[in-house]
């Protein structure tokens, strides 16, 4: 059998709500939500509309969101024990997000070490929070407007004989699964999924993908 490789999301997936829509809701004035409606609705890039609405939060409130999100996150159920799992099967595990540094890093440090960590970066030295993007488009992407690029991501970690394996729930997650071998989905990615014709296996907890990878792959 390939070497199995997994590609899996931080927000929404590996935690039950997307942090940064938790941080709008809490923090943001209003003119988020229609950021927010563009990126879902792929009027806008997501690392352009990323910047915007992160943009609109001063610097100051930086140990108030992290505070914040470290009270209010919920890690999703079986996590733990997926991490157990892939570790004791030797299956790399990377954590590829279209989150940010200052609350990512922190909330799988427990969980961790990992294969690696992707996500973007935030600067706190100005007056409003920007996002940096260090993990940008490769040349064959399609969208050119990603935050961080899962797709080229996966390009450049997977190995030519690896399978691999997308999990992800969300818009961030959409041109990873159009390039997975095998996709485990939830929620809006599920519906884009369904629009597109791409072929995944729905799953509510970790426990749920621990088990699409028993049955569909014979780990």
């Amino acid at each position: 059998m390939n070497k199995l490789v997994i590609f899996c999301d931080f927000d929404g997936t590996i935690t039950n709500k997307d942090n940064i829509i938790s941080i709008m809701k809490q923090f943001a004035p209003p003119e988020y939500l229609p950021i927010k409606e563009n990126i879902l609705g792929q009027r806008q890039s997501i690392r352009e509309g990323v910047a915007e609405m992160f943009a609109l939060l001063p610097v100051s409130l930086k140990d108030q969101l992290i505070s914040y999100l470290l009270e209010d996150a919920q890690i999703r159920d079986g996590f733990a024990d997926f991490v157990s799992y892939t570790r004791k099967n030797k299956i790399p595990l990377y954590i590829v997000s279209g989150g940010i540094d200052f609350f990512v890093e922190p909330m799988l440090e427990k969980f961790g070490p990992f294969s690696g960590i992707y996500c973007n970066e935030s600067d706190f030295s100005g007056e409003n929070i920007q996002i940096k993007f260090p993990h940008g488009c490769d040349e064959q992407c399609t969208s050119q407007g990603c935050g961080c690029c899962k797709p080229s991501i996966i390009r450049k970690l997977k190995g030519s004989n690896a399978l691999s394996i997308v999990i992800g729930d969300s818009i961030t997650d959409l041109e990873a699964a159009k390039l997975a071998d095998v996709v485990i989905a939830r929620d809006f990615l599920i519906e884009k999924c369904e629009e597109l014709h791409i072929s995944y296996e729905p799953f509510e907890n970790f426990h749920d993908v621990i088990n699409v990878i028993d049955k569909r792959l014979g780990v």
